[in-house]
């Protein structure tokens, strides 16, 4: 039996139920949160502010859309998702402005806004600072208020353990839905008290919003790059609310996790598109396993999403209570080496247990375009430019100015001047 070093006390998976004991084992502790070099991450924030992927990777994001719009009932999933979900994105922006229904008393309403969080089904909650150093350039200004509310939605056990597959799309998708509608009732509670709340929807957020739930209390960022919470691991949905309520901060949490993924590995060794690094790296001013995102989206492009690190993670599978007990008593992994755990198929290529993993075509990762719509239409104007041995023809200027009209949603007459700027580069 391993000597416990802390015991993390949560509240029950359901509200109303009893809390939670997690123990610690002495040789998984390490810091609460994260390790981060805040000046590092001050340096960036300012030099090199995040911006989101939809723009600077939008060839893929546009390029991947394409593909899943060859599936069938992926299309399908994705048209219901789009026209159900756009009416809570709209109700989520327009969020800030509605006005609090009574005079605030001044009382600190944290309790209440955590009672009525749990009531609404949100598997956890904490708050925290709204930091800014976590913005998307193309945000800043979105949010209004100084506290943000960190909210962890629990997705459906059983469809997830099918992933990839359409169900798994079909509850991921619905869980979304299901969170912001839960969330906008939340903000008319804190409304109901006195002061304003900001949903931020998830398909509208302001940046990459792991860092506040950490530093909330939440969980701990996996190896998977995911948040791992106590009672889901990465099997849920994160959402956050920002007010002007008086509330009392949490604090970060070791749960354990920094070092329990180093031992685990069973996201990286299963991943098809060995896109998970073993070894932590700094990056941007925090310690963490970072994602090769050239060699994840091919894959979640053409296998109905992946998500195949979320199926395999034992936290997700088994809760933290149980994985942590396990390892306290064995000094093993729950469930690791296991088909029940670790197996999975994809659609065309069949079923891979332990140490067993795809192998992809040559330009399986080589052919997924690169940068922004704009630039990878300018990309491939000159790949055809050369293969026409330098000849540039009218018919390729127009291809090319359409190309990046539909980019920047302008009319074609709109970008002759940049396209004449552009041909001095072929």
């Amino acid at each position: 039996m391993l000597k416990i070093g802390h015991e993390v006390v949560r509240p029950g998976k359901r509200y109303g139920e009893p809390d939670v004991t997690i123990p610690i084992p002495e040789e998984l502790a390490t810091v609460p949160g994260v390790p981060t070099n805040q000046r590092e991450v001050d340096w960036y924030a300012r030099e090199y502010p995040l911006e989101t992927m939809n723009i600077t990777e939008r060839a893929s994001r546009d390029w991947a859309n394409t593909l899943r719009d060859q599936h069938v009932e992926m299309r399908e999933i994705r048209k219901e998702h789009d026209k159900l979900n756009t009416n809570l994105i709209m109700a989520t922006r327009e969020s800030a402005e509605i006005e609090p229904s009574v005079e605030p008393t001044g009382d600190d309403i944290t309790g209440s806004i955590k009672e009525k969080a749990r009531q609404l089904g949100f598997l956890e909650v904490g708050i925290t600072q709204y930091d800014t150093h976590y913005e998307y350039q193309s945000k800043r200004g979105f949010n209004r208020y100084p506290h943000a509310i960190c909210l962890a939605f629990e997705q459906d056990f059983e469809p997830t353990q099918t992933i990839p597959s359409v169900d798994a799309e079909i509850v991921h998708s619905s869980t979304y839905r299901t969170q912001a509608a839960a969330a906008l009732e939340l903000a008319n509670h804190v409304r109901g008290q006195g002061y304003h709340a900001q949903v931020i929807h998830s398909s509208d957020a302001t940046g990459p919003i792991i860092a506040m739930m950490v530093a909330a209390g939440v969980g701990q960022q996996g190896a998977c790059g995911y948040l791992l919470t106590p009672h889901s691991g990465n099997r849920q949905r994160l959402l956050m609310i920002t007010t002007d309520a008086n509330v009392t901060y949490d604090e970060p949490v070791d749960y354990g996790i920094h070092a329990f993924c180093q031992v685990c590995q069973v996201c990286v060794n299963r991943c098809p598109g060995r896109a998970l690094m073993r070894d932590k790296i700094w990056w941007r001013g925090v310690e963490k396993n970072k994602l090769y995102f050239k060699r994840c989206r091919p894959v979640m492009a053409r296998y109905l999403g992946c998500g195949i690190c979320m199926k395999v993670c034992p936290v997700q599978k088994y809760g933290l209570k149980n994985v942590m007990d396990h390892y306290a008593a064995t000094g093993q992994v729950l469930g690791k080496g296991t088909h029940d755990l670790e197996g999975y198929e994809l659609e065309g290529k069949g079923y891979f247990g332990p140490g067993e993993l795809p192998v992809f075509e040559n330009d399986f990762f080589s052919s997924m375009p690169h940068g922004n719509a704009d630039e990878w239409a300018f990309e491939q104007f000159k790949d055809k430019a050369r293969a026409a041995g330098g000849e540039i023809t009218d018919d390729l200027l127009e291809e090319l100015r359409d190309q990046v009209a539909r980019a920047m949603n302008l009319n074609s007459s709109d970008v002759l001047a940049m396209m004449a700027e552009e041909q001095d580069y072929i």
